[in-house]
């Protein structure tokens, strides 16, 4: 079988220059990881991004999928004996995976079916005769049994027919309605319908669906409430669509091919493409959903780090008592204690005395108090105490914290704690660096998706792993103190290679160098060359070692440095040295322009962080629970999540608020994102307060941000 050039094939569908793409595919194929590609082979691709690299990636695999598929649909028709030249041209020119299908379709293997039971019944001549309109029955010799045993027949072979199907399919294109009513046998007054009221009877054109309706409506559908539609009202069009073309009957032969194109479509055809276009919808809104869901995650890994900060931490809560810990400037558990602000009076101030007494003994720099229960109330406390230094209070999201602290990873790191401690750990350290906190929690559990439980869970995984993985090689590792878990997500190293490099480094101690790190048992040339220019090791000797300056590169930075009559030392030091440097000069076949601008970066400022400077939030102190909220406020707030149609934003009353999407400018905004970002500190004005739904609308109009 001859197989699809896939370079062609993607460089036309992505618009890229064929070239680019073969030599990405070609990376791929040697074990190249995305970031890795974009990172460090820029002349080979012509410097295309993670995305598109990426885009080639996923195509690649769908296209191998396809031509897999190909394969088994030849290899099963030519076994029937039924495989003809013509037949095998369609197929191996079908480029998406439903054309196939449908060339495959009158040979698939059958379960019984109303038109197999007629053929064996031996109603076949009847219906060749029908549908090429040589039948007439002017002695009335048939019954309406045969001719409906006929109608069988040709009503399966109509189904069949990959042209009709097509027809049908450019129908729904045009004319089909998602529409949503209440489900056979559910009543009015069922609790369940409340949930989705909105959607009891609803009707739009599928193009315009956007993806959070479509997710919606079918939830409605999966929980039982709702029976959702997605057809044409009109079955005609659809019925004339599926008809045979071009041939001249009688009138009782057209009215036979009536009756049994009726029932093909409305009985197979149908169905069957209305199937395919829910499932379109579907994947069409679970990728919408899950491109929200990444961006939402890339904000909330490459949040703003506090540093190494010496960090008190609270976990909130009333009865219970609030959780407290003390962790060194490394995020190390120095002590903890529960303290109960909330029973008493005099309890209360035991716990302002003992924050006071932990803070000056532990000489803590910053306070990070979780969100959730409790947290305002707690925040209030911590704003009586009087402290001897000076101390930063921080409110940090706990989305996610109670996950990590039943996890495996939890139990390993702290395994005589109960997981009250460790969330509390948890939450000092995503203060101090969100993204090595949390990349030990399972993405869908951070709470920054729309629909997450709804959408492929095996397309979310990917995608999320996909972001993980960006994120933290953007940030880059520090190989001597990154957990387990980070180092999974450095390119070319997973989860098995980042158990042996810690295994490695307790035993043996630091990395004293890049290069140290080829002494792990396991780590390959390969392993070695994917990895390293993500990996810092701050201590090493080699100045380079704490950049993002590949190794494969410390020659040609070496003989930059002697062009200019220094070492690479003094050369990452001195700006003067680095502007007599000619570029041009160090152009070669495999090292272009691009990694020589890269490099000149990466000397002005080695290791640099690309995350934004810390900065800290404060919310209005006259305003801690939802009924203080009124209708008119300007409150300072923080964005907690960003949908298709809006954006969620905390103002410190335990319920955050949403800036529809038609709030948000005073110009039409198509994609929230661009309006506002995850974390984002930002005021916004109180449009309403529904205090029997728990629902704050805000708006960001006419409010200088």
């Amino acid at each position: 079988m001859q197989r699809m050039n896939y370079a062609v094939i993607i460089a036309n569908r992505l618009e890229l220059n064929q070239r680019q793409v073969e030599k990405t595919i070609e990376l791929l194929e040697q074990g190249a990881t995305v970031p890795f590609i974009a990172r460090y082979r820029k002349e080979a691709t012509g410097s295309l991004n993670e995305v598109q690299i990426a885009a080639i990636r996923d195509l690649l695999l769908r296209l191998k999928e396809l031509d897999r598929r190909r394969e088994a649909i030849l290899q099963s028709i030519d076994e029937q004996g039924k495989l003809t030249d013509e037949l095998r041209r369609q197929i191996e020119a079908a480029d998406n995976m439903t054309d196939l299908e449908d060339l495959y379709l009158p040979y698939r293997p059958k379960r019984r079916t109303r038109a197999t039971i007629a053929i064996e019944k031996g109603y076949e001549p009847l219906a060749d005769a029908i549908m090429s309109g040589k039948w007439s029955d002017e002695n009335g010799k048939y019954t309406d049994e045969d001719l409906q045993y006929a109608r069988d027949i040709i009503a399966e072979r109509l189904s069949e027919d990959a042209a009709a199907r097509q027809r049908v399919r450019n129908v729904f294109r045009r004319r089909a309605m998602l529409t949503s009513g209440l489900a056979r046998g559910v009543k009015d007054d069922d609790e369940r319908v409340g949930k989705f009221e909105s959607w009891l009877d609803w009707k739009e054109p599928i193009a315009k669906a956007p993806s959070h309706r479509i997710l919606a409506l079918f939830r409605g559908e999966e929980a039982g409430v709702l029976k959702v539609h997605v057809r044409p009202d009109d079955d005609e069009e659809g019925i004339n669509a599926l008809s045979i073309r071009q041939k001249v009957y009688t009138d009782q032969t057209t009215r036979q091919m009536r009756l049994a194109t009726e029932d093909s479509y409305k009985r197979l055809v149908g169905p069957s493409i209305e199937t395919e276009f829910r499932n379109q919808l579907k994947e069409r809104a679970d990728r919408e959903a899950i491109r929200v869901f990444a961006e939402n995650l890339r904000q909330l890994l490459l949040a703003a780090p506090m540093g190494q900060k010496r960090t008190l931490a609270i976990d909130p809560g009333f009865r219970t008592g609030c959780k407290v810990v003390c962790l060194d400037a490394q995020g190390q558990l120095l002590h903890n204690e529960t303290i109960y602000p909330f029973t008493s009076v005099r309890e209360e101030r035991a716990a302002i005395n003992k924050l006071e007494a932990l803070v000056e003994a532990f000489q803590i720099e910053a306070i990070a108090i979780g969100n959730g229960t409790a947290g305002r109330e707690t925040e209030e406390v911590v704003q009586r105490c009087r402290f001897n230094r000076k101390v930063v209070a921080v409110s940090v999201s706990e989305a996610g914290a109670s996950v990590y602290s039943a996890s495996d990873v939890a139990r390993r790191e702290f395994p005589d704690y109960d997981i009250t401690v460790r969330g509390a750990v948890s939450i000092g350290r995503r203060l101090m660096d969100p993204l090595s906190e949390l990349v030990k929690i399972d993405p869908k559990s951070i709470g920054v998706g729309q629909y997450q439980h709804d959408v492929d869970q095996k397309l979310l995984a990917e995608s999320l792993a996909d972001t993980v993985e960006s994120c933290v090689n953007s940030v880059g590792v520090e190989l001597n103190t990154a957990s387990r878990e980070l180092l999974s997500y450095v390119s070319g190293i997973g989860p098995a290679l980042a158990e042996k490099i810690v295994v490695h480094r307790n035993k043996n101690g630091a990395f004293a160098s890049r290069q140290s790190l080829r002494d792990v048992k396991g780590l390959g040339d390969k392993a070695f060359e994917q990895c390293a220019g993500f990996l810092r090791v701050r201590e090493s000797q080699n100045p380079l070692d704490r950049s993002a300056v590949h190794p494969e590169r410390y020659a040609l930075v070496e003989r930059m440095a002697k062009s200019v009559g220094t070492d690479v030392q003094t050369l990452m030091k001195d700006k003067a040295l680095r502007s007599k440097i000619h570029l041009d000069d160090f152009v070669t076949p495999d090292c272009g322009m691009p990694t020589l601008q890269d490099i000149m970066r990466e000397l002005d400022k080695p290791g640099l962080d690309p995350r934004a400077r810390f900065e800290v939030f404060e919310f209005d102190k006259s305003v801690s629970k939802i009924e203080d909220v009124k209708e008119g406020m300007v409150l300072p707030g923080i964005v907690t999540n960003i949908t298709a149609f809006g954006a969620f934003v905390d103002i410190g009353v335990h319920q955050d608020g949403l800036v529809h999407i038609s709030q948000m400018a005073s110009r039409r905004v198509a994609d929230p994102s661009e309006v506002v970002h995850l974390h984002q500190h930002l005021k916004v004005k109180v449009l309403e307060v529904d205090l029997r739904r728990h629902r704050i609308s805000l708006t960001l109009k006419g409010i200088e941000n």
